[in-house]
């Protein structure tokens, strides 16, 4: 076992696997661990983006959401499985597919998550600049003081190990799913049909599925919490051994079920209450949902309300995130030939991580879409593709194959990557 592994073993409080009793506490820690990674500030703008089709598209994402969501995780966790005792993703692909292979996933890996903490660093500064000039009536800081002081907040939680990242993260949901539900419960008595004026109009299969060939890649990235998955795996091998593949797939399916039931409950009291046209209009002027939401109603209960959700939501993903840029960056380190001790190493990645998110925030550069759009079709072959391919070429996964959800998945990852491509083209 290499220094990273000797590092993150040293962070777990279970020293050897127990054996696989009723549902604990650390498994309701890693279920509300693995939502607060999904859900984030993607989620404020998934109501915008998955309803601007109309009713009969959104109802086909709202029936995919699950099993897209729940099928192509597991497939992820079970390939970190895979391998041998505490060894991360990119280790796990260097030992099924070679030093080359390991080496090329990694610097992917890497550079598909980056780019999103780097979106949530600006986002962040964003909303807590707003929520102090036009909530608080207090003039902000210099947005280079107020961008340091917030990422090296949240690094501070980050210095406190993993663990400590997940039940951050996993006390930071509850009060998330409290205002998710107050949002979507408040716009209730504000349901004037809004979507439901498209039900008529059942749209030409060939429309349908174009609608929907572009729409799913935001479904999938919405719920996508794959940066979080491989520590997730490294964990539960550690703590349950031979059980760790049934006991991980029994919090990956509790947690896909709580995201998707509020997600969704969410998304369509927006939908209910905002026009396809109101929603189109959203979309134009670059507001997540909260934000159009406020406008729309001049109310001082949503308006006061929206950024601290959204600060809840962006610093959830930024953590979790975080883990899994910072495994790849140090994948890197490691795989360049040199082995700096563990605790240089975390230094060296905090270091690295604070100053480059700290300019970028500073900078507010307005390409954050177009690096995020590009880093999609990475995620998606990483988190769909690769497992898919594991399972028919890697002996360990061979137990996984001839199941009907791998050919689901795969056509899942090929729709969402022709579809991203399809975008930056277009």
């Amino acid at each position: 076992m290499n220094d990273q592994a000797n590092s993150v073993s040293e962070r777990y409080a279970a020293a050897k696997p127990v054996s696989l009793e009723g549902w604990n506490r650390h498994d309701t820690t890693w279920m509300l661990g693995l939502f607060g990674t999904a859900i984030g500030a993607g989620t404020l703008f998934l109501p915008i983006n998955a309803g601007i089709g109309g009713f009969w598209p959104l109802l086909v994402l709202a029936l995919l959401a699950f099993p897209m969501t729940f099928y192509a995780h597991r497939g992820l966790t079970r390939f970190v499985l895979s391998g041998r005792e505490g060894a991360d993703i990119t280790e796990v692909v260097e030992e099924h597919f070679g030093i080359k292979a390991g080496a090329l996933i990694t610097l992917l890996y890497f550079f598909a998550i980056f780019p999103i903490l780097l979106i949530y660093s600006v986002a962040l500064t964003n909303t807590v600049g707003s929520f102090l000039e036009h909530q608080l009536h207090i003039t902000p800081p210099p947005r280079a003081v107020l961008s340091f002081v917030l990422i090296l907040g949240l690094l501070a939680v980050v210095r406190c190990g993993e663990q400590a990242i997940v039940k951050a993260m996993s006390l930071m949901v509850y009060p998330f799913i409290v205002a998710l539900l107050f949002l979507a419960v408040f716009l209730v008595p504000h349901w004037n049909g809004g979507i439901l004026t498209t039900v008529s109009t059942v749209p030409e299969p060939s429309s349908l599925l174009h609608t929907l060939w572009l729409a799913i890649p935001v479904m999938v990235f919405s719920f996508n919490h794959s940066p979080i998955i491989s520590a997730f795996a490294v964990d539960q091998k550690r703590r349950y051994g031979e059980h760790a593949e049934e006991r991980s797939s029994q919090i990956l399916s509790r947690a896909h079920l709580l995201m998707v039931v509020m997600v969704l409950f969410f998304v369509f009291s927006c939908v209910l209450t905002l026009s396809p046209a109101q929603l189109v209009e959203a979309k134009a002027q670059n507001l997540s949902i909260l934000s159009y939401l406020a406008n729309h109603f001049s109310n001082p209960t949503i308006a006061f309300a929206a950024p601290l959700i959204a600060f809840v939501a962006i610093s959830k993903s930024f953590l979790g995130h975080y883990i899994g840029a910072s495994e790849g960056l140090k994948g890197l380190i490691v795989k360049s030939g040199k082995r700096p001790a563990p605790k240089t190493l975390d230094r060296m990645t905090a270091a690295f991580m604070l100053v480059v998110c700290w300019i970028v925030a500073t900078l507010n550069p307005s390409i954050l879409g177009m690096i995020e759009t590009l880093g999609g079709p990475v995620i998606a072959a990483i988190l769909f593709l690769m497992p898919m391919y594991a399972i028919r070429k890697v002996p360990a996964m061979a137990p996984y194959r001839g199941q009907a959800s791998n050919v689901f998945v795969v056509a899942v990852g090929l729709v969402a990557i022709t579809a991203l491509i399809y975008s930056l083209s277009a």
